[in-house]
């Protein structure tokens, strides 16, 4: 049998230890649902107060190229996996000399750099925005003048609308390319744009798929603020070809895991992909109170080798992202604490906060589903939601 037929086979029962790497939300949100399921997670993270951290069974506190933590967490679990892109890919290839790694290195790889993302999204058959890798401010008097107006972007380490600069010129993106710190970026040229969505899949070692009906997504200021389940429901065929061209890219990833794909949607119909994300995402929230089988619990289960769950609807579903900004009082620095009460009296409302310790501006805190029988409820509910805690909504 081979190493890959092994891998597929490998079945992790609970009681068993899993790995993650990383402490933020996204891995306390994994730590619930491993821990509900009966196992036991062992978090890899230097933040001694990570909200992952908080809550695993173990909190290895150490830098993720460190050897000795690598090999405490390698020492400890049957598998393991991420809560974010940015580990470094080194670090995932010597542990899944130990241990399965899901995703695997290759895979994350590609999503950590957006231009190596483009060219294999090109090459995959993707559509995606046209676009032009940037390296040097020199390199800038060379890309076609169809790229502006555009948007230039770090191609590493930007996210939640950071490392990026709307240019309407040539001049200007080669000041931009500077203010950013004279790095390797992407210039993409901005496209008529009705909406954006997402689709949030996973797939098995032995290649089989489950995603969940495509959300919709509302964006301030680069960082997500409201996302509706399953809403392409009235337009079966764009929401049919999301879920076919993630799908295409999972599968050209060989990507084991939970996946997120986001979308442009054009003025007149089509599909561009924005970037992919190689974890469970901000928008695959609304799932945890929403679907039969959550985001979260889709990870363990494709980490432990076990069947994949159920991604069929509950309800309709809306989330509403909690940002720091709720605690401030106005434009100064005095806080005070949102009002949660009002927030649970309302029914539906479905409050998920990250156990973070200090509040910024922009920070995210944590975030509110609403579930309803019908669309139009859970509109009304967020709308409620949504004024008790101070926060524009309209979607």
């Amino acid at each position: 049998m081979t190493g890959r037929e092994q891998d597929a086979e490998l079945r992790i029962l609970p009681g068993d230890w899993l790995g993650m790497l990383g402490g933020g939300q996204l891995g306390r949100m994994f730590c619930q649902a491993a821990q509900r399921m009966g196992y036991r997670v062992a978090v890899l993270d230097p933040d001694p107060d990570s909200p992952a951290g908080a809550l695993a069974d173990r909190h290895i506190a150490t830098d993720y190229e460190d050897e000795a933590g690598l090999a405490a967490l390698a020492g400890q679990c049957a598998a393991i996996t991420t809560e974010f892109e940015n580990v470094p890919a080194a670090t995932l290839r010597r542990l899944a000399e130990r241990r399965p790694v899901r995703p695997g290195a290759g895979a994350v790889a590609i999503a950590q750099d957006r231009a190596v993302e483009k060219a294999f999204l090109v090459r995959t058959g993707i559509p995606v925005a046209p676009h032009a890798a940037v390296s040097t401010a020199d390199a800038l008097a060379d890309v076609p003048d169809a790229l502006f107006p555009g948007i230039l972007k770090r191609a590493r380490l930007g996210y939640d609308g950071k490392g990026q600069v709307r240019v309407a010129s040539r001049a200007q993106a080669q000041q931009a390319w500077h203010d950013l710190g004279g790095v390797d970026c992407v210039l993409e040229a901005l496209q008529p744009l009705a909406f954006e969505v997402s689709v949030v899949l996973a797939r098995d070692a032995g290649g089989r798929l489950a995603a969940w009906p495509p959300l919709r997504n509302e964006h301030r200021e680069g960082i997500l603020a409201v996302t509706v389940a399953d809403a392409l429901a009235d337009q079966p065929a764009l929401a049919q070809e999301a879920a076919r061209l993630a799908s295409r890219i999972a599968q050209g990833l060989e990507y084991v895991g939970v996946l997120c794909v986001e979308f442009f949607v054009l003025d007149d119909g089509r599909l561009l992909v924005n970037e992919i994300a190689p974890r469970p995402h901000n928008s695959g929230h609304c799932t945890l109170d929403g679907s039969i089988c959550s985001q979260f619990e889709q990870q363990v289960r494709v980490l432990a080798g076990m069947p994949l769950g159920d991604t069929t609807s509950r309800c309709s579903a809306i989330m509403l992202n909690i940002l720091g900004d709720a605690w401030f009082t106005g434009d100064g620095d005095e806080t005070r604490e949102p009002a949660w009460e009002q927030v649970l009296a309302i029914p539906g409302a479905c409050l998920h906060l990250y156990g973070k310790r200090s509040v910024r501006r922009g920070r995210k805190m944590g975030h509110v589903n609403v579930v309803g029988a019908t669309p139009e409820q859970a509109h009304q509910r967020m709308a409620q939601v949504a004024d008790a805690l101070r926060i524009a909504f309209t979607s």
